[in-house]
């Protein structure tokens, strides 16, 4: 429905972005107007640049197209809007009139592209007067059947991806994960061998594979899965290519894309590393710091691993860690305030008057919450050894 540039091989997976292009720019041809290509989540991949007459002027636009154009994909409400004209169910070209009430100021012609009977995606272009003919468009419908076979070719092989990254995930280590990297290295072929890093957003609000967003609208993203957290919830992993391994930016990007998705989740980025065989150490990372911005949200919404400092410890250790004899009583919900407080003095590295500004109070009143937080865990403030161990409570207890 928007006009937006072509995608390029950085953000479709493997060869099929060119694909994708022919095929769109076949049907231009055909029709002797733009078309554009979304899969059925209204998400953008490819578009025909085809202009008999020179560059499309300014009214060609209306404020559903313009949105398509900024954000690459179309709202919720439009999506509904244009499914009710029945192109879900098409299996032929669908006209949809203008509706300025809707955004919609210029006429549309969807050909929904289906494989075996289910709808992958839709081309669309504009309806002008007097528009394609029948022949043309029926010459479209014929090209969308390759689309078609393509999306679903496509489709299957992120399932398997998506199959071998969470065996790797998921496997003991050992031989059991070193066969899941040769299959998922198999699978990848050559780009197997290059930077990678890896992302966890959790919690994920689904396991359900056709719930999560389409690799192509993340930057980099070789293959995504979803894998247990907890007893009762997911995170979604991502594998993501970068250029190199000190530079995260396509991982940072993707985390902040899936964020959108799952409110109330945080995202983590493992180090970058060459090739997979430390994928395993690697997602590790990645939930590491995504527990990391859950607990810390200084850290967050997206924490990488080389920036979360002690928390790169501290997320190592079993949880009953947290509930150390001398801190149990602080830790109660009775104690919340005092615990705050000596957190807060330890980040402060034991100066007063930088604690009590942060906390904004007087530092009388730290003196005495100081000595409070002592006789309850029976720890010495002034000893080195005892401030490590409070610090370290207090800090895995939020995780």
């Amino acid at each position: 429905m928007g006009e937006n540039a072509p995608v390029t091989s950085d953000t479709a997976p493997f060869n099929y972005a060119g694909d994708y292009q022919e095929l769109v720019d076949e049907i231009s041809e055909l029709l002797g107007a733009p078309a554009t290509l979304e899969n059925r989540d209204f998400e953008l991949i490819a578009f025909g640049a085809y202009d008999s007459e020179g560059e499309l002027d300014a009214s060609a636009l209306d404020p559903v197209r313009t949105r398509s154009i900024l954000t690459r994909r179309s709202t919720a409400a439009v999506r509904t809007w244009f499914e009710g004209f029945g192109i879900t169910r098409a299996t032929g070209p669908v006209r949809i009139p203008p509706t300025p009430e809707a955004g919609v100021h210029r006429g549309r012609v969807c050909l929904p592209v289906r494989h075996r009977g289910v709808v992958l995606g839709y081309v669309w272009l504009l309806d002008d007067d007097p528009g394609p003919s029948d022949a043309q468009l029926a010459s479209a419908m014929q090209v969308t059947v390759r689309i078609g076979a393509l999306l679903a070719d496509e489709a299957q092989h992120g399932a398997d991806l998506t199959r071998e990254l969470r065996a790797v995930l998921t496997a003991e280590r050992g031989w059991q994960r070193d066969m899941a990297v040769a299959e998922l290295r198999t699978a990848l072929g050559a780009r197997a061998d290059g930077p990678h890093t890896v992302v966890c957003v959790t919690p994920w609000p689904s396991a359900d594979p056709d719930d999560a967003p389409s690799l192509r609208t993340l930057p980099g993203a070789e293959a995504l899965c979803t894998v247990p957290w907890g007893t009762t919830s997911q995170s979604l992993a991502l594998l993501v290519r970068l250029r190199a391994t000190d530079l995260p930016t396509p991982a940072t990007s993707a985390a902040g894309r899936l964020l959108e998705r799952a409110g109330g989740a945080a995202a983590g980025v493992a180090g970058g590393r060459l090739g997979l065989a430390e994928l395993g150490t690697a997602w590790q990372e990645a939930a590491a710091s995504a527990r990391a911005a859950l607990a810390e949200p200084r850290l967050g919404p997206v924490a990488h691993w080389a920036s979360i400092g002690p928390f790169r410890l501290l997320t190592a250790l079993p949880p009953e860690s947290a509930q150390d004899p001398a801190v149990r009583d602080l830790l109660s919900p009775a104690h919340r305030e005092l615990a705050r407080t000596a957190e807060v003095y330890l980040d402060c590295a034991g100066q007063a008057g930088r604690t009590a500004a942060e906390l904004g109070i007087h530092r009388q009143t730290l003196y005495y919450r100081l000595s409070r937080v002592e006789q309850l865990t029976g720890l010495d403030l002034d000893d080195g050894e005892d401030r490590l161990l409070l610090h370290m409570a207090l800090k895995a207890h939020r995780l």
